[in-house]
């Protein structure tokens, strides 16, 4: 299990100008995974997450 600090930190490596498709989002899925249920992290980058798929569809 990774510390929150850790998450952060591959969360940003993650789409740090990167292509976003599958793959990315289930990277991004197995990170948030590592977070507790109640953590405000894990609520702030599901969020995140939500607005990036968003985007996604949209541009494809």
């Amino acid at each position: 299990m990774l510390t929150e600090q850790e998450v952060s930190k591959a969360w940003q490596q993650l789409f740090r100008g990167k292509e976003l498709n599958k793959e990315t989002f289930r990277k991004a899925e197995e990170l948030l995974e590592n977070l507790r249920l109640e953590s405000p992290l894990r609520h702030r980058l599901e969020n995140e997450l939500k607005e990036l798929r968003k985007l996604h569809r949209a541009a494809v």
